[in-house]
């Protein structure tokens, strides 16, 4: 059986004959999402459908472009749906701490705060020209005369009375006083006390009786002058109203259709009309010293608008990006005025929520739940359907100051989350609202088929993020190794990358070195550059690796055979790199019934999956050699100079070979690393990051010289995953490197060994001479020679 690799099963090669263009220039842009299909049917179904509740989560990893691709595909969406209202913030005369909400069409939100500014305007023209008239003069002279009148008569009526009493009526700042008069001249304080007691007992008794009479009259005086001021303000509401009216009734004929906007306006036409000082007589002393305050009494005429559509096309579709409380649900906000801190309904401002109703906002999950109140809030909007306008403070039930409580808008909006699935999982089962809120889930994969109809929706990516973003484009040959890279991403031939984060930055790079050679175009030399630059700058820490193991401080074999001694491979992740790094691994055995002990385990380094993978190879031990015998050995697993947590099980293969060569004491080629976990079959079964340890191994054997002997031992699952850097692929090709592909252990051990592993016969023994055979002669001898030990220490006591 043939278990080497040739170099066309290594890296899947991309023709660049067979692309139907020259470069990306000839290609038209892209206008869908690309190897999204599931989820762009979620998304079509979550955006159409209008039943409350069917939000939309995006679930998919940063780079995949759901982001970028969510905003596109909604705005296409959002061009054929109806504009929504405008929304304005108007005062509430009647309870000014809570504005009304007003609701108008689109664009009408501006045009009716020009209204209402255009007639203030027009108000404080008209009324002082009025008030200032000679009609209007003569008419308050007329009405105050009148009354007037009434008022002298009965003041001539109390001064007869008094005159009866001996008094005379004297009007002072404080009022009518009554100042005694004796023997024809008025007296002082001072003459009165002075007069006899009989004298002075008598003025006071008709003084008394005087009062009784000037308290009533005082109260007809009062009643006099609130007359007088009742029919002026009565005169001035009536001249004017009459001198506004048409102003209002013209407004009113304009906004008809919105009994809300009706009953606004007259309700500022009753307000104006009670406050008709403020239009004819402006404060002399707040318009030199503070100019400002001028203008402060007419701010409650004014209208906030806070939503405008005016200039939308469609539905709106907003973005937010930093989804603070005050940011997604609006403020309100404060001003000093002489040291103190005052707000009113033109300070409040709209947040991302109000900006988006009608259409689709979009929110990143991870930064929503940075601001805890922003999801509990959004949450709340949702379920109630509306939008209200607080302090965050107040929510949490800390403001104890009186403040604004604007009304609610009603809120009609699609809400998009976009996360990662992790997410989405905690929410679904830790939030009871969640899947009550977002029932819609659009999942985006990161990978796609490698299919003639994606190979084509990938040059038109390629061809539309060079036109976006103003680069050179590609040739032929050039969409060639993006395709192939795109491959190398996705870890699988048959497969290619939705990580357009990565594609876009390594054509950006291209770009750059296409520019520096005043190429035309971008050519496959610039994408190879590109990637090679990429990991060039990330890999310090495998070169000093790899340095050490050229001066043999870090101990690994790339040519002979030991017994019990393997070449391991592991990946470290860095990030934005990963490489691989052969470990070598030993096995030690002796006689015992503790198994197999992982030195790794022992020593708290080795993590629950490499244990289980341990566990799992004593199993496929047991289960093949001590079918007749108990398992009597010990033996002792290790990773050499490993001084950090191991983890995972796709050295378990690695470490079987390890104890059989040990075992049976057949030497293992060192020449050969090897990776791939197993199970208790005995079958190899596929790992992560191939590629990366094929040319890690590959690297370490460079340094200390291809000998032709040298490769890499991997599952036969693993054969779809590989897309290798083309400088292996040429030392395969060259017969300098090998990879062998192995669906057993049995094979493995024979690529490793070079004999035989042997088959199970009838009688349940092995081929003689065969791995196998060895191997299960010594498990017979160790168990044999333990019973003897303890039949013989049994003796001696």
């Amino acid at each position: 059986m043939i278990f080497e690799l040739p170099p066309e099963s290594v890296r899947r090669s991309f023709d660049f004959r067979s692309i139907p263009c020259r470069t990306t220039e000839e290609i038209t842009p892209l206008t869908t999402i690309v190897g999204q299909d599931r989820a762009v049917h979620a998304l079509k179904f979550g955006i159409e459908i209008k039943e409350k509740g069917f939000n939309i989560y995006v679930s998919g990893y940063p780079g995949t472009g759901r982001m970028t691709a969510v905003q596109d595909f909604l705005e296409v969406v959002a061009k054929s749906k109806p504009v929504p209202d405008d929304w304005c913030y108007v005062n509430n005369f009647a309870n000014s701490y809570e504005p009304k909400a007003i609701r108008l069409p689109s664009g009408g939100g501006k045009v009716f705060q020009s209204d209402m500014s255009k007639l203030v305007d027009e108000v404080k023209k008209v009324l002082p020209k009025v008030f200032e008239s000679e009609d209007y003069v003569t008419k308050r002279s007329s009405t105050i005369r009148s009354i007037e009148a009434e008022r002298n008569a009965l003041f001539d009526q109390l001064n007869k009375r008094a005159k009866e009493e001996g008094f005379l009526l004297k009007i002072t700042p404080v009022g009518l006083v009554t100042v005694p008069i004796y023997r024809g001249h008025p007296l002082t304080d001072e003459e009165f006390a002075s007069l006899n007691k009989d004298v002075r007992e008598e003025l006071q008794k008709r003084r008394e009786r005087l009062n009784a009479d000037l308290i009533s009259a005082a109260t007809q005086l009062k009643n006099l002058e609130e007359k007088i001021n009742e029919e002026i303000k009565k005169m001035n509401r009536e001249v004017a109203l009459y001198a506004i009216g048409h102003l209002i009734s013209r407004l009113i004929q304009k906004y008809k259709d919105s009994q809300q906007i009706v009953d606004y306006i007259k309700d500022v036409q009753d307000n104006i009309l009670d406050n008709l000082n403020e239009f004819i007589e402006p404060g002399e002393a707040s318009s030199t010293a503070f100019p400002w305050m001028k203008e402060l009494p007419f701010k409650r005429y004014q209208v906030n608008v806070v939503v405008d559509n005016s200039g939308t096309k469609g539905a709106p579709v907003v973005v937010e990006l930093n989804p603070t409380y005050q940011n997604l649900f609006g403020r309100i906000e404060k001003e000093a005025q002489f040291g103190v801190l005052t707000t009113d309904f033109t300070m409040i401002r709209s947040g991302s929520m109000h900006k988006a109703n009608g259409g689709y906002i979009v929110l990143p999950v991870e930064e929503l739940f940075r601001n805890p109140l922003s999801w509990e809030g959004l949450k709340m909007a949702l379920k109630s359907g509306q939008l209200s306008i607080e302090e965050p403070g107040e929510r949490l039930g800390f403001m104890v100051t009186r403040g604004l409580k604007p009304a609610p808008i009603p809120l009609d909006v699609k809400v998009i989350l976009i996360g990662d699935p992790y997410l989405y999982q905690m929410l679904y089962l830790f939030d009871k609202d969640f899947k009550e809120l977002f029932k819609v889930k659009a999942d985006f994969d990161v990978t796609m088929e490698r299919s003639d109809e994606n190979i084509n929706k990938y040059v038109s990516f390629i061809c539309t993020f060079c036109k976006k973003e103003n680069l050179k484009h590609l040739d032929a040959s050039a969409i060639a190794k993006v395709i192939e890279y795109g491959s190398r991403l996705a870890n699988d031939q048959g497969k290619l990358s939705t990580s357009f984060a990565d594609l876009a930055d390594v054509i950006r790079e291209a770009n750059f070195y296409a520019l520096q050679e005043n190429s035309a175009y971008i050519k496959a030399a610039h994408i190879k550059r590109a990637i090679d630059e990429r990991f060039y700058r990330s890999n310090l820490i495998q070169e000093k690796i790899q340095e050490m193991i050229k001066k043999g401080i870090l101990l690994i074999d790339t040519e002979g055979y030991a017994v019990g001694q393997v070449n391991g491979l592991s990946v470290i992740g860095l990030g934005d790199t990963a490489f691989g790094r052969p470990s070598r691994v030993t096995a030690s055995i002796g006689l015992g019934r503790e198994g197999i002990i992982d030195i790794e385990r022992e020593a708290a380094l080795g993590g629950p999956i490499h244990t289980k993978g341990v566990m799992i190879l004593e199993g496929y031990i047991s289960n093949k050699y001590a079918r007749d015998k108990p398992l009597s050995l010990s033996a002792h697993l290790v990773f050499e100079q490993s001084y950090e947590g191991v983890e995972g099980d796709s050295a378990s293969s690695t470490e079987l070979y390890a104890i059989l060569s040990a075992l049976s004491e057949v030497p293992i080629k060192q020449s050969i690393a090897v990776t791939g976990s197993i199970n208790q079959r005995g079958e190899v079964q596929a790992i992560g990051g191939v590629n990366e340890k094929i040319e890690g191994y590959y690297e370490v054997c460079k340094v200390r010289g291809l000998t032709g002997e040298q490769g890499v031992l991997i599952p036969e699952s693993n054969i779809q995953n590989l897309m290798l850097k083309e400088e292996v692929v040429d030392a395969i090709r060259e017969g300098k490197f090998h990879i062998y592909a192995v669906k057993t252990v049995d094979e493995g051990i024979e690529v490793l060994t070079g004999m035989k592993a042997g088959s199970r016969l009838p009688d349940g023994s092995f081929e003689e001479g065969t791995i196998n055979y060895k191997v299960d002669k010594r498990l017979k001898e160790m168990a044999e020679r333990l019973k003897e030990y303890y039949a013989f220490t049994k003796e001696a006591r």
